[in-house]
């Protein structure tokens, strides 16, 4: 595949000042003890953003970035885009890239945003007259209203992005570099962005950094997890996605407990399909191969799907009653414990789920060397057609504040296959569909179910 972008063992170093005076005797003193034959003074501390990093992005390709703030995001995508140059390394981009960075980056406070559309997207390498041909799409996109004849400076963060955005997704790029903007964009807006890289995805190269996992599946093929300036795990989204999950939940209970993995162990499990009715939805316990991270003091041991009122089958239909019952053991005693699932798409997207835990009935403490039993009740959803997995958990607390004992990814995988056509992510069984057409003169009807 051909490189987009080639980052070769990239550094960057910064000078941290204690106060601002050092700066003045830093740029001054160094070269009078070097004219006078004394040893240096340095009046500054160094701090590595950036060490040995390495990274290839192929045309075509839509890779994420992910890591806790400090790691070293946002300073890798300000040398790749040429607005940083790196202490040591090397950075090759092949292509024109647009840019959004941090919030408000590229555009003049003082202009109106007319101006800086036009300043903007010049400075992508546009010329004027193409400027003026896609600025009422410019506009369009942005939908920010009379505000576009206003400085930037009486814009709200949220605005500015999207003032940003819209310049960027007209100005032919062949590589975008996204770094968390979208974050502060309201739910419209964003739906319409992540529509955009969707098409861009197509025929261009994206690079995005964002703290949701979600995203980041949903959109990358491969990811990145920079954790203190380095590159800590390269890979398929999916698999950086799940560790950096991980990674989150063991920082969040501190020293607390000691998260180990759980590795997957053995081939992925072929499905047979047993088709029921038009739609079959068929389940797979897959506890065996499933892949997580455990305490050791609780073990989920079972997952298991069955039909609600008790008859036995064993392939399902969107809309049936079933009861899903997770299985557990505690090896110590668990004050709050809750049990969950997630029901998770191909690529790793959570649907929907649910979990025990009731704020109005607290549960009771549960012993260690005692087993316990979650069961949910519910209707199946109609899903497209596609692989599915659900994610089992085992936790004590409360949805704030708890410790994760044992998770597994993809406990169960679904395959759905119907002949029926699914819309959207999550499909609802409805009781009647009707089409009714009136005549006037007749007064007759015609109903279709």
């Amino acid at each position: 595949m051909e490189t987009a972008i080639e980052v070769d063992d990239v550094s960057k170093c910064f000078q941290i000042y204690a106060q601002p005076q050092d700066r003045l005797k830093q740029s001054i003193f160094p070269r009078l003890q070097a004219l006078f034959g004394l040893e240096k003074e340095r009046y500054f501390r160094e701090f590595w953003a950036l060490q040995g990093v390495g990274l290839q992005v192929g045309r075509g390709e839509t890779v994420g970035i992910i890591g806790r703030n400090g790691s070293g995001k946002s300073t890798l995508l300000q040398i790749i885009c040429g607005t940083l140059s790196p202490t040591s390394g090397r950075v090759n981009v092949s292509g024109r890239v647009a840019a959004l960075l941090e919030l408000g980056s590229g555009f003049n406070p003082e202009f109106t945003g007319r101006e800086n559309i036009f300043l903007n997207a010049m400075v992508l390498g546009l010329t004027r007259e193409q400027v003026e041909q896609r600025f009422a799409d410019i506009v369009r996109f942005a939908d920010i209203g009379d505000f576009i004849e206003q400085p930037i400076k009486t814009y709200s963060s949220g605005m500015a992005v999207r003032l940003a955005f819209a310049v960027i997704a007209h100005v032919d790029a062949e590589i975008l570099v996204i770094d968390e903007a979208l974050a502060v964009g309201d739910a419209v807006f964003t739906q319409k962005c992540m529509r955009f890289l969707r098409r861009f995805k197509e025929r261009g190269t994206i690079l995005f950094v964002s703290h949701d996992v979600g995203s980041i599946m949903s959109l990358c093929s491969h990811a990145v997890w920079l954790d203190q300036g380095g590159v800590r795990m390269a890979g398929p989204a999916k698999a950086v996605a799940d560790a950096y999950t991980q990674y989150c939940a063991q920082e969040a209970i501190g020293e607390a407990e000691t998260l180990q993995t759980i590795p997957r162990d053995g081939p992925e499990p072929e499905f047979s399909y047993r088709h029921a009715g038009d739609t079959s939805i068929d389940f797979f316990e897959n506890i065996v191969n499933s892949d997580g991270w455990s305490t050791g003091v609780a073990e989920i041991k079972r997952v298991s799907i069955t039909r609600a009122d008790g008859r036995d089958g064993v392939a399902f239909q969107g809309g049936e009653r079933i009861t899903l019952s997770i299985e557990a053991a505690a090896y110590k005693q668990v004050e709050r414990p809750i049990i969950g699932f997630l029901l998770k798409d191909r690529l790793g997207q959570a649907l929907f789920g649910h979990n025990t835990f009731d704020e109005k009935v607290p549960s009771e403490p549960l012993p260690g060397g005692s087993n316990v039993r979650a069961e949910f009740v519910f209707r199946l959803p109609l899903l497209p057609n596609g692989d599915y997995s659900i994610t089992a958990a085992f936790a004590d607390g409360d949805l704030l504040d708890h410790v994760q004992h044992h998770w597994l990814h993809d406990a169960v995988l679904l395959s759905v296959r119907s002949t029926s056509p699914r819309y959207g992510l999550v499909g609802i069984p409805f009781e009647s569909i009707r089409m009714k057409s009136h005549d006037h003169d007749a007064g007759s009807s015609v109903s279709t179910h």
